[in-house]
């Protein structure tokens, strides 16, 4: 099909067009087609699968998760906002693991969120590190040097583990740190995620080590059960991610790692030194939210995805638009 024709190179039984004419129309197609292509090359419109729309278009990549998703859309909607750029989500990624593959590949051009405490012993290859800043400087060390790419400083939160009680039982135990739990430990109940149990370094046994106790009684479960086990009794103590909804939504109370066992996962964007060269204006775009999402913000706006059923999108441009962001 050429222009509308179907030119088929043989004789129809109806056609009445000679073979001759089927060539000419043939050459008279093909030219306006090439003339059609300058045209459009010359006034800076693209034919579909032709033009340079990747030019002007940012990938970003982001995995599965609730607090992911928020944050890749936070992205999309500053940098479309603040610049003439277009961005494209793709979503659902699997892991830090895949996302960091599809940077280096070039698939996408930035990770909505990635962790200190995931990459540096994961992507990198290292130990795990305590202390939050010299992690935080450790990966965008090497973040730049191997792979060519900027790691942000965090949005203001982290999300790691955190051991976690009922507010009513914090307040007749007097409890803020997990070593406070020393001398109740014997008799408590700890609903912890399957894996944790049986992890090395900062797993349960490691745990024991830094702390000097044990629990009375473990059971592995879910991680999405260890917040109803808890609200309903059902556990005296927790380990929980320190920025799930659910730890504001059922007025949880986070004990604090006085003892530095589990590493920082300090929460950052990372994108492609090549986009940041040709758009200089999206590492300005990022800045505009580095240190602006606390911990018990991120816990908020997860909850009004994973509790009040609001999409990713819609918790994302809320946010944006209550602190502000569109006005500028």
């Amino acid at each position: 099909m050429i222009n509308g024709f179907r030119c088929t190179g043989r004789r129809g039984p109806d056609s009445g067009i000679r073979p001759a004419a089927i060539r000419k129309l043939k050459r008279i197609a093909f030219s306006g087609l090439i003339l059609l292509l300058v045209l459009a090359c010359g006034s800076g419109c693209a034919l579909p699968g032709l033009g340079t729309g990747r030019e002007n278009t940012v990938k970003i990549g982001v995995v599965s998760t609730t607090e992911g998703q928020i944050l890749g859309y936070m992205q999309k909607y500053m940098i479309e906002h603040y610049t003439d750029l277009q961005v494209e989500l793709i979503n659902n990624l699997g892991s830090s693991i895949v996302v960091h593959n599809a940077m280096v590949n070039g698939d996408i051009d930035l990770s909505a969120v990635r962790y200190t405490g995931t990459d540096l012993p994961g992507t990198l290859g290292m130990e795990p590190v305590k202390d939050p800043e010299e992690a935080l400087a450790i990966v965008q060390r090497e973040f730049a040097e191997r792979f060519d790419q900027t790691w942000f400083d965090s949005y203001g939160f982290e999300n790691t583990y955190v051991f976690t009680v009922k507010k009513e039982f914090a307040e007749k135990h007097r409890l803020q740190n997990v070593s406070d739990l020393k001398e109740l430990a014997g008799d408590l109940r700890l609903g912890v995620d399957s894996s944790w149990l049986k992890r090395k370094g900062d797993g349960y046994e490691g745990f024991t080590e830094a702390y000097g106790f044990t629990f009375g009684k473990t059971y592995p479960m879910q991680i999405g059960l260890v917040y109803d086990a808890v609200k309903n009794g059902k556990m005296d103590v927790v380990l929980a991610y320190s920025t799930d909804g659910r730890i504001k939504a059922y007025d949880l109370h986070m004990l604090k790692d006085d003892r530095k066992f589990f590493p920082p996962y300090d929460a950052s964007p990372v994108a492609s030194n090549a986009l940041l060269k040709k758009h200089p204006e999206i590492g300005e775009v990022l800045q505009k939210l580095v240190g602006k999402i606390s911990t018990e913000k991120m816990q908020e706006l997860n909850y009004e995805s994973d509790g009040k059923m609001k999409e990713p999108s819609v918790v994302a441009r809320q946010f944006l638009e209550e602190n502000h962001y569109f006005e500028e």
